[in-house]
Order: structure tokens, then sequence, then C-alpha cells
């Protein structure tokens, strides 16, 4: 069954994650926003995640 609430989460590389509210998040993955539905969830990761390249390798 589908969670009804989502956050996004960003690990160190600055990659996006859709992930459900009700879960534990992983180790090395922060919340970058409030519980919110689906949609929102991927318009958010929509608009911040511009450069799919891990961190690691725009920096280098």
């Amino acid at each position: 069954m589908e969670a009804d609430k989502y956050v996004v989460v960003m690990n160190s590389e600055e990659q996006y994650s859709l992930w459900p509210a009700d879960r534990a998040v992983p180790a090395g993955w922060a919340v970058q926003t409030e519980p919110n539905n689906k949609e929102d969830c991927l318009d958010y990761i929509n608009r911040h995640w511009t450069d799919m390249t891990p961190a690691s390798l725009r920096k280098g």
C-alpha cells in the first residue's frame, strides 16, 4: 500500500529521492521537505535536482 505522505531526501552527492514519510530515513540521507503528497515532492525534486552528475564529480 502506498503511503499518503512523502518527504524528499538528499544524500552527500546531492542526489534526491522520494521517501515515505512514515519510514526511517536511511543513513547518509537527509530530509529536505516537510511531509507532503507525492506530486508536490516530485515537483520539488524536478525544481532542485537540475544536474544529475554526482556532486563529487562536479566539484572535482
